[in-house]
């Protein structure tokens, strides 16, 4: 077996194809053709500046890939798919290597992915490369009412200027460092603007500044899926009244939602950030499915009681 190289931009087709089939095929759609066609994993990530892809060959074909993003002191690793007639055959082992190399040289502090629960296998081997599965992350959807709520005072990333930008992209930083150390999505919120694949809702809280942001996509060459808005990350200011603001979050992407034309917001969020959790399933937010994330160290990082935030590491 090669060891991993990178993925290439002519690789992309049969990458996408073998994403696609291979969670089919594990999730037993009917349909293989049609599974996640409204939606991408792979060209939205490739040669982004926070992310690296690595390409497996077997028998001089590709037979595998795997995406590393890095989110400033956090790093997670996947899709990682393997040609469904190759299985077992030890090609994911070292895609996972590879990742966990990334992970290494950039020196992230808390590394992980996300899995399917029961799925034995799959824990097992990300177990043999020190991660460990912690809590349940629920992918939750809720259908967007217009005018359920007054909004609350928001900004689009992509209506600032060049200047305002910067401005935006240092206070979300500053935001998520107060939620975990070195935490930081500027690269994730500059490569959703350059690829057309969303926007990031800014929401304001009067003279504190930034209260909340949502690194939101939407449409068919993005992560979302048909008529939904997907928050692939959000997160309020932590403290006192971070509820409020959490809250205040949502009905601004269901507000965005409705003005881009989607039916439905969609973020997952783990168990572990438990008033969050519950503070969706009251507003009407429902899985559509579960994943477990998987964690280097041991340790919560921001999976945990006080932080109110959305992610998918999917």
């Amino acid at each position: 077996m090669q060891q991993p190289r990178p993925l290439t931009q002519r690789d992309l087709p049969e990458a996408q194809r073998i994403v696609r089939r291979a969670f089919g095929t594990f999730l037993g759609a009917p349909d293989l053709d049609t599974f996640w066609t409204d939606f991408d994993y792979v060209y939205g990530r490739f040669n982004a500046e926070h992310t690296v892809a690595f390409a497996a060959d077997a028998d001089g074909a590709l037979a595998g890939v795997n995406f590393a993003t890095r989110w400033g002191s956090v790093g997670f690793f996947g899709p990682i798919a393997t040609r469904p007639d190759l299985w077992n055959r030890g090609i994911a082992q070292p895609l996972v290597q590879a990742a966990s190399d990334a992970f290494e040289n950039w020196g992230v502090s808390h590394a992980g992915l996300c899995t399917f629960p029961h799925s034995t296998k799959h824990v097992w081997l990300y177990q043999k490369f020190g991660f460990h599965p912690r809590f349940l992350t629920p992918v939750m959807a809720a259908p967007v009412t217009p005018g359920a709520a007054p909004l609350p005072p928001l900004a689009r990333y992509s209506e600032l200027s060049a200047t305002e930008r910067t401005e935006a992209e240092h206070a979300c930083a500053a935001l998520t460092d107060g939620i975990y150390e070195g935490l930081d999505l500027s690269a994730e919120i500059r490569t959703v603007a350059s690829r057309n694949l969303g926007d990031t809702l800014l929401l304001r809280e009067g003279a504190s500044g930034l209260a909340g942001f949502a690194i939101c996509h939407w449409g068919p060459a993005s992560e979302a899926g048909q008529d939904t808005l997907f928050v692939k990350f959000g997160a309020a200011r932590s403290g006192s009244g971070a509820d409020a603001r959490f809250a205040s979050l949502l009905d601004g992407c269901a507000a965005l939602a409705q003005t881009v034309g989607m039916k439905e917001v969609l973020a997952g969020v783990s168990t572990g950030r438990e008033e969050a959790y519950r503070l969706m399933l009251s507003r009407g937010f429902r899985a559509r499915l579960h994943v477990v994330t998987m964690h280097r160290p041991n340790e919560p990082g921001y999976n945990r009681p006080g932080c109110f935030v959305l992610d998918d590491w999917r």
